[in-house]
């Protein structure tokens, strides 16, 4: 195991809407693993949406007043580290552009994106690990989600924390890269498109003999799961952080 060389960092958790209401575990899986490098962390209870479905939707306005109750929240954090590449995105790379006509936002967005990283780039970057000391005796495949792959140009790092964990074996579908199908209220909308791509990507996890899915993302993984059950396609879905806790 590698341990970080930032033991006693503070780390703030934003674990975002769908883990903090559906699927919890995750967000105790990034904690136990953030813990078990020395990380100190810390829970704002206050912390709320980062503004994403509002803005994919086209509701700026309702989307800035949500950004500004992040940003008023973790704005004293030293880090801030979400389970999410698509949460990650939306602070990183669009509230400069919510805030372009109001400076004093502006210029507490563009301090704070640097500190706020997603657990997969956070491990590899910031901690300097790619040893988090995990067990898991499984055959896994990996989906590459859209916003960690196209905005956050996260590919090979979760690839190198599997490749460390015992006992796990990863096999890499022929569609990886390839959209699920959620994209938020796209799959809502559109659900016969939504409902295709799913299917596309089912089929290239099953060609691949794995027994689990493992993603940065739950949103996908949930839109995966889904589709795999609709299938009566017995492979279940992880996300990264519940592998990396696993002992």
């Amino acid at each position: 195991m590698v341990e970080s060389d930032l033991m006693g960092g503070r780390v703030s958790l934003f674990v975002t809407c769908i883990v903090d209401h559906l699927f919890p575990n995750i967000g105790m899986s990034m904690a136990d693993v953030l813990e078990r490098l020395g990380f100190t962390l810390e829970f704002p209870e206050s912390q709320t949406c980062c503004g994403q479905p509002a803005f994919n939707t086209g509701y700026r306005a309702e989307t800035r007043e949500v950004a500004r109750h992040f940003i008023d929240v973790f704005r004293d954090s030293e880090y801030v580290v979400v389970p999410s590449g698509s949460c990650t995105s939306m602070i990183v790379h669009h509230y400069e552009e919510l805030f372009a006509d109001e400076p004093a936002y502006l210029k507490a967005a563009r301090e704070l994106k640097g500190r706020v990283w997603e657990f997969s780039q956070f491990l590899i970057e910031v901690a300097k690990t790619h040893d988090v000391g995990a067990r898991l005796d499984d055959v896994v495949t990996f989906h590459d989600s859209c916003h960690g792959l196209r905005e956050l140009k996260i590919k090979e790092g979760p690839r190198k924390l599997l490749a460390h964990v015992r006992g796990l074996e990863l096999r890499e579908m022929d569609a990886a890269e390839e959209c699920c199908g959620f994209g938020g209220t796209f799959s809502v909308k559109f659900p016969e498109l939504s409902g295709g791509m799913a299917r596309t990507k089912i089929d290239s996890i099953a060609r691949t003999g794995a027994r689990t899915v493992v993603g940065i993302d739950q949103s996908c993984l949930m839109q995966i799961q889904g589709a795999l059950s609709r299938a009566a396609v017995p492979i279940r879905t992880m996300h990264l952080a519940e592998v990396l806790a696993s002992r």
